[in-house]
């Protein structure tokens, strides 16, 4: 695929992820890509997915689309599971039909989150949460009705400059407060949409096996020093972040304590290793810093 032309369906267009992919293929001009998001497609619906595809005949489907209300669907896990799986599903089986490819990204909340080191792509999930049951629910159904031309990326801690996301959350209470309180236990690997959606790209047109992949940046940190980072980058006093517990911030939906998810499968397909987190922080800000800050 790679010295071809290559039709791109993208879903979830307007997301942090779904964004920065369009941004990423239009360098590549020759490429066609079409980026919907629900109001234009339904990825339920099985006849109109099916429609879309026989019209425009995709090489690569990315599947950026899902429902990410962690909390909410504590109480509302049909509507999560209508969209985290029951979705991937009707897109898988549409591609078997068409011939195309699908990337479905997938999250670290299908694991239990309460290992010691990161997460290989054959340990056990054990989702904790209604929306990890939901995700989890969607790579078995893509990996089973689309075998051998399916890739369910695993990634975790994402941030972008479209939508919401932690660190605009971050970048404004630090104009607002003197201090701030954040999660000190809680592990894993911010990760930011522009590095996953190139790498998500050379996964879709490279040579590596179909299968399950993880792709965070590397290295980890908890909340509290994703924070500090944070701080930094915005000239600000690091020290105005406080440790705390998670105890202290009871929520709906239980956070994974430990989110950190092992690349060894992507290096092992020969897949570009994806940059520091405190790297691609960095190079976030300094690319988007005025979108990071406008809050």
């Amino acid at each position: 695929m790679a010295d071809a032309a290559t039709r791109w369906l993208i879903t979830g267009s307007r997301g942090q992820l779904g964004t920065d992919l369009q941004q990423v293929l239009a360098r590549t001009p020759d490429d066609e890509v079409r980026a919907i998001q629900h109001d234009v497609l339904d990825i339920t619906d099985s006849a109109a997915v099916s429609a879309m595809l026989t019209e425009f005949q995709p090489d690569v489907i990315v599947n950026a689309a899902a429902y990410t209300a962690v909390d909410q669907a504590e109480t509302d896990e049909e509507s999560a599971y209508k969209v985290n799986a029951t979705g991937p599903g009707v897109l898988a089986a549409a591609a078997g039909r068409t011939g195309a490819r699908l990337v479905h990204v997938s999250t670290d909340y299908v694991f239990a989150g309460d290992a010691d080191r990161p997460y290989e792509i054959t340990d056990r999930p054990d989702p904790r949460s209604a929306y990890g049951r939901s995700k989890l629910a969607g790579e078995i159904a893509v990996r089973e009705l689309l075998p051998e031309s399916s890739f369910v990326v695993r990634t975790a801690w994402v941030y972008g400059a479209a939508g919401a996301n932690f660190v605009k959350t971050m970048a404004r209470l630090e104009k607002s407060n003197d201090t701030v309180s954040v999660v000190d236990d809680q592990r894993g690997s911010p990760t930011w949409s522009a590095d996953l959606a190139r790498a998500l790209v050379e996964l879709a047109r490279s040579d590596a096996p179909a299968g399950i992949y993880h792709c965070t940046s590397s290295g980890d940190t908890t909340w509290h020093g994703f924070t500090q980072a944070i701080f930094a980058e915005l000239g600000a006093d690091p020290a105005r972040v406080l440790p705390t517990t998670s105890d202290q911030f009871v929520r709906p939906a239980p956070r994974p304590s430990y989110s950190v998810l092992s690349d060894r499968a992507w290096r092992a397909a020969g897949l570009t290793p994806m940059p520091a987190w405190r790297d691609a922080l960095r190079n976030a800000f300094t690319e988007s810093r005025e979108v990071f800050t406008a809050g």
